[in-house]
């Protein structure tokens, strides 16, 4: 059976996230003024067929608005405290809805726990420096199970550092001299990072020297072996990736051992605005092989009680819920599942 692409994008005047085999977009309700989008493209491979299983697409929704569960708290005075973000980025969950959040302007990785009214700094937060027990500016954090560990993206340390998840007093550098920004790690514990200057993704088994390039690394540029300031990464368990390729406008997948990539999201694909999608950020995918990325301009999305500004990592719980690390608000929301 041939692979079934549904890129067909339509608008959803009620600033619902639907889940269907079409484009839908986070709307304010102006034809005009697409300014903050996260989108759900639907892609549909091989749709079981050898197994003799049926898909059924269902109408899956999350409530329109969206529930500050970290930070928000806004001061002119201070944007350090412990009930506070400063410019988050990446983020992870933990199977107890604990949030582990890259907290960009503070230097630091803040656990939340579901529920909880303040944060706790797991690494680094003892102000930006390049010791072993700061940070500078990190952008992503993943949790790395086999070693009981976090993986951070220290970008302007250019370094990648393991930090212990227990006595967690200082980290240590695992991969340096490296532009990092974003992180993912597959099912058989190998690493991968996206490299901003080489515009590329590297494959790492952790403890060894060097990586495997398996995106990009051709240089700057469209075509579809090369990339342009790769940022957010997602790699899905058949152990293709997915890449926030930021300057080019779109996403684009890297099945494994690939030698260029498909563009599956914006891109000269998805005509959703001049420039495909606008500096995509955040990327995740489902079991059943959806693609939801955030995107923006950096403007406000109107209509919304609980706006979006420059929304940037994205993450799913086990329950399906949906988190978005809104930069500009510095806050978490999450957008429920509405099984009704």
């Amino acid at each position: 059976m041939n692979n079934i692409i549904s890129l067909i994008a339509n608008l959803d005047y009620n600033n619902e996230i639907r889940s269907n085999p079409f484009v839908h977009i986070l709307y304010s309700g102006n034809q005009n003024d697409l300014c903050q989008m996260l989108i759900s493209v639907r892609q549909i491979l091989n749709i079981f067929a050898q197994q003799n299983l049926q898909l059924e697409i269902n109408n899956t929704k999350w409530n329109k608005d969206g529930i500050t569960v970290a930070g928000g708290n806004f001061s002119l005075d201070t944007d350090d405290e412990l009930n506070q973000l400063a410019h988050p980025l990446g983020l992870c969950l933990d199977d107890d809805q604990t949030i582990y959040i890259a907290d960009n302007g503070n230097h630091r990785i803040v656990a939340w726990k579901s529920n909880s009214n303040t944060g706790q700094i797991v690494a680094g937060g003892n102000q930006e420096g390049s010791e072993l027990n700061q940070l500078s500016w990190p952008t992503d954090v993943i949790i790395d199970k086999q070693n009981d560990s976090f993986i951070i993206s220290d970008q302007i340390n250019r370094r990648v550092m393991q930090w212990p998840r227990q006595n967690n007093t200082n980290g240590q550098i695992i991969i340096s001299d490296i532009d990092c920004y974003g992180l993912a790690m597959d099912n058989d514990g190998y690493l991968y990072v996206s490299d901003t200057e080489k515009n590329e993704v590297k494959r790492w088994k952790i403890g060894e020297e060097n990586g495997t390039v398996v995106a990009g690394g051709n240089g700057n540029g469209n075509d579809l072996n090369q990339l342009n300031n790769p940022t957010f990464i997602f790699v899905d368990r058949d152990n293709s990736l997915y890449v926030s390729d930021s300057g080019n406008h779109r996403v684009i997948k890297w099945t494994k051992d690939a030698k260029e990539g498909i563009v599956v999201a914006g891109g000269k694909h998805m005509r959703i605005s001049l420039k495909g999608l606008p500096n995509p950020r955040g990327v995740v995918v489902d079991q059943l092989g959806q693609i939801y990325v955030a995107t923006g301009r950096g403007h406000v999305m109107g209509n919304l009680s609980k706006p979006l500004a420059e929304p940037t990592g994205l993450a799913f719980d086990q329950k399906g819920n949906l988190y978005v690390a809104d930069s500009a608000f510095g806050r978490i929301l999450k957008f429920e599942i509405n099984n009704n």
